[in-house]
């Protein structure tokens, strides 16, 4: 039995698809319905049971034998959360119960930690799961400082020696788009946003660079597609002797103005102008220029599969939004 906490969302969903796709697996749904169009998530897969999060450790309990392996990937994923005892609660401390139950019971633990953790980029992007590599970074979020205060325990316990789930990994996620972020609203990818803008309005918008050193729009981040996400927690599945925390993204950072071409090259709006507008006050502080995943340790556990890039990602990701209607 798999269960996957966030598993009607954006990730979790595609993580359903991919694990039915690739084999014969009792996988349960931990989540919210929170958004009257969520369960469409779910529409195309097959699932053993659904539990609220309420019901959660109850349900683990009860099941514990049988559990082989649980996907935590549920929270407060909003980046630009304010409430700090919602995402702590959220974001850490179920985070923490969670790798709790499966010390005791010997389950295996796959987590999503997120790139945000960070910060600006000053200590760089090395996904090290050691303290001393963990307390360089500067996370400037109250989302990115619960992801990473998470990263922090594990480590330390594991500095400690204490007992540890039969595998445990985390994913430093960079900047993920794809299939089933409708519910996501203004938090969907910037990828679907431009979709979206040009698609509707023959307009794109981008945020104008702060920095003298770097061209409009020519802001870097690490696009991601969500089913290379999928591809990549099955086969954490698929190969228990991988522990780490890993940095997950293409390699390779593209800057906004690639992404919108070729978003309006796919759309076919080839033509379509962009607009380079002011960012949110109050977001410059916060504002990462530049990200880009360092994937040597992923490489050396043994993951060869290749990421696609935004080219292939966003034509993959236009030709599903077509078919969907």
């Amino acid at each position: 039995m798999i269960v996957i906490t966030g598993g009607a969302g954006f990730i979790g969903s595609n993580l359903v698809a991919a694990l039915q796709a690739a084999g014969e697996y009792d996988v349960v749904v931990c989540d919210k319905m929170d958004h009257p169009h969520k369960w469409e998530n779910l529409a195309q897969t097959e699932i053993a049971d659904f539990v609220y999060p309420d019901d959660l450790f109850d349900f683990l309990d009860r099941h514990a034998a049988q559990i082989n392996v649980i996907y935590h990937l549920g929270g407060i994923t909003n980046t630009t959360a304010t409430d700090p005892e919602s995402v702590i609660l959220s974001n850490f401390g179920l985070s923490r119960n969670l790798w709790d139950w499966c010390c005791k019971r010997g389950t295996r633990l796959i987590y999503a930690s997120d790139a945000a953790t960070y910060g600006l980029g000053e200590a760089g992007f090395e996904d090290g799961f050691d303290c001393d590599t963990l307390k360089k970074l500067r996370p400037r979020t109250l989302y990115s400082w619960s992801k990473h205060l998470f990263d922090q325990r594990i480590a330390r316990q594991l500095l400690s020696r204490r007992d540890k789930p039969t595998q445990y990994a985390g994913l430093k996620l960079f900047s993920v788009y794809g299939p089933h972020e409708e519910h996501k609203a203004n938090q969907r990818s910037v990828a679907r946003q431009l979709i979206d803008q040009v698609e509707g309005e023959g307009v794109i918008r981008l945020f104008k660079s702060g920095r003298a050193d770097i061209a409009h729009g020519d802001q870097r981040r690490d696009f991601v597609h969500v089913h290379d996400v999928a591809n990549l927690l099955v086969w954490l599945l698929q190969n228990p002797d991988v522990n780490g925390l890993f940095n997950v993204g293409t390699g390779r950072a593209r800057s906004f103005n690639e992404l919108a071409a070729a978003v309006m090259i796919t759309t076919g709006k080839d033509k379509a102008a962009i607009d380079y507008i002011d960012m949110p006050e109050g977001m410059e502080s916060t504002y990462q220029y530049l990200a880009e995943a360092k994937l040597d340790r992923l490489r050396a556990a043994g993951y060869t599969a290749p990421f696609r890039q935004i080219e292939q990602g966003v034509k993959d990701y236009v030709a599903w939004l077509k078919n969907r209607g």
